[in-house]
């Protein structure tokens, strides 16, 4: 998702550059992107010679199949998973003020509905800080990069003790 947001944001990206802007390593980011592309997400622009492959979303949409979702999420809980554990391995490093993250979860009763309304919430409440990828200037002397990850889903009855 990262990578899909910040080729909305910038147009196109090399793996370089987005595993400088994201934190990420570029071999990790260049597979990423290579796997975007074989599901239809991405595209590579065309262009005239040089190693540096730039890419693009898509000017059409994929095709929405169970295929591509589900190839989709793996990418994204890779990606994620990387950061995180770079993150701990890190953390004793960071200055005190950083040392700290902000892990939580929850099991909810929820309808479909809500549960759209809930990562609703989420997106509204993230909104007005998005900005500032784009606007450095904009950005708090302190401020950081900061990772969140959200994943609402539900949890399906064993099969074997359905009522």
């Amino acid at each position: 998702m990262a990578l899909l947001d910040l080729l909305a944001e910038v147009g196109t990206v090399t793996a370089t550059e987005a595993a400088g802007r994201l934190g990420y390593s570029s071999g990790l980011c260049s597979f990423h992107l290579r796997q975007l592309a074989c599901y239809g997400h991405i595209e590579e622009v065309p262009q005239s010679g040089g190693r540096a492959r730039p890419w693009r979303l898509r000017q059409e949409a994929p095709p929405a199949t169970d295929a591509s979702a589900e190839g989709f999420g793996q990418p994204a809980r890779g990606l994620e998973d990387e950061s995180y554990q770079r993150w701990l391995a890190r953390r004793d490093h960071a200055p005190d003020e950083w040392r700290q993250d902000e892990a939580f979860s929850a099991v909810v009763y929820l309808s479909p509905e809500e549960m759209s309304t809930v990562a609703a919430a989420v997106r509204q409440a993230l909104a007005p800080y998005q900005h500032r990828e784009q606007q450095p200037s904009a950005r708090p002397a302190s401020a950081r990069p900061v990772a969140l990850i959200a994943r609402l889903f539900p949890l399906l009855p064993d099969t074997a003790n359905e009522n």
